[in-house]
């Protein structure tokens, strides 16, 4: 599936994949976040944090009608506030897609999977 837009100059067509790869990309530079996780725990296992190759699995992009929702799985580093790192996720998302895509995002949605001790 994906997602038309129009100019004067014709259409683009961007593709659920890219914008779920850029949007996982962007939260994973966010402090705090350690990385992705996988939607389906049960189904590709509880404890595996996605590669930079697979953000896709731990993204859901969603477009009803002109609205794009996204959902992602992240997990986060043990001691932070999870609120503001979610928060600070959202902002950057919506900041990349708008920047990278010309897409405006009306949700985003944080989905926290788990919690890493990270530098011990």
């Amino acid at each position: 599936m994906s997602i038309g837009l129009k100019n004067e100059f014709g259409t683009i067509e961007i593709s659920n994949d890219v914008i779920a790869q850029v949007a996982g990309g962007s939260a994973v530079e966010c402090y705090g976040i350690v990385g992705m996780a996988s939607r389906h725990q049960i189904r590709d296992g509880l404890t595996d944090i996605l590669r930079k190759e697979n953000f896709t699995r731990g993204v859901v992009v969603r477009s009803i009608g002109e609205d794009l929702h996204i959902d992602m799985y992240v997990i986060v580093g043990y001691g932070v506030k999870i609120s503001e790192v979610a928060y600070q996720v959202q902002s950057k998302v919506k900041y990349t897609l708008s920047k990278q895509l010309g897409m405006t995002v009306s949700s985003v949605n944080i989905f926290v999977q788990g919690v890493r001790v990270t530098n011990l």
